[in-house]
């Protein structure tokens, strides 16, 4: 077990050590949970909702290319417009 020594300043703030800060990926602005757990205080980083979520829906396997992409949009597209009974026209474009 490891053990750091940290002073209290007289505005009650503590310096996390950067060997620790490095090892749990603490950085400025990060937010920290304090628990007392039987009689002792465990400082617990608290992760982003948005970070957890990260890379949690895989890519398309393989991906797309933009040629394809371009044609599924084209083919959507006239689906919708020949469900209302309009006319595409001959601009080619989407």
């Amino acid at each position: 077990m490891s053990s750091y020594t940290s002073s209290v300043s007289p505005k009650g703030q503590v310096t996390i050590p950067a060997e620790i800060r490095e090892k749990f990926g603490i950085h400025p602005k990060d937010t920290v949970d304090f628990k007392v757990v039987d009689g002792t205080i465990r400082i617990i980083p608290v992760r982003s909702k948005l970070l957890e979520g990260y890379r949690s829906v895989p890519p398309l396997d393989p991906p797309l290319s933009w040629k394809q992409i371009r044609e599924i949009a084209r083919d959507e597209h006239a689906l919708h417009v020949a469900s209302e009974g309009l006319e595409t026209g001959d601009s080619g474009s989407v």
